[in-house]
């Protein structure tokens, strides 16, 4: 009869959880939410993150996720780089061999993004290439959230040098 209980002491007394994981509010104010796509698979959001530090023994420093807006379906994964061939191998072998090729992808401006590469691959594919405003990370949003919950989720499960949370991405 206690267990809701129980398993808030539980949560409450995990002190690497209490110490990464940030209550977030939003201000109070109107909500301007975005219109959800049609379906699965038409809109999808995509950054980088990181440097993380330390570097891992495999030498990974950033991540690399996408996020599909409607489901909240992520892919993410540990690379060495932040550069437009990373993530046009990342798109190709762990999206699209996988799970199709979406509609569009929103990302934000930076240069592994708006590279003549991601273009190219974007054109072949016959994929929508849309851009986040500049200096304004609401507009990606969803996947920013995705990349602050991850940082706290990976410290908790991490060893203590953080040498391994490469390793533990995938929980």
């Amino acid at each position: 009869p206690t267990m809701i209980t129980d398993i808030r002491n539980h949560l409450d007394s995990c002190l690497p959880c209490a110490q990464n994981n940030y209550r977030r509010q939003k201000l109070p104010g109107k909500l301007k939410p975005i219109q959800p796509p049609e379906g699965i698979w038409k809109l999808l959001s995509m950054d980088f993150h990181g440097p993380i530090t330390p570097t891992t023994k495999q030498g990974n420093r950033y991540i690399i996720s996408l996020t599909d807006i409607l489901s909240k379906f992520v892919i993410a994964k540990a690379v060495r780089d932040c550069s437009a061939s990373t993530a046009t191998k990342f798109l190709i072998n762990d999206v699209i061999l996988k799970y199709g090729t979406p509609t569009c992808i929103l990302t934000d401006n930076g240069t592994h993004f708006t590279a003549q590469l991601m273009n190219n691959l974007f054109q072949h594919l016959g994929v929508t290439h849309l851009y986040s405003t500049v200096y304004h990370p609401q507009t990606n949003g969803q996947i920013e959230r995705f990349n602050a919950t991850m940082d706290g989720k990976i410290a908790a499960l991490c060893n203590e040098r953080r040498t391994n949370w490469d390793e533990v991405l995938q929980y």
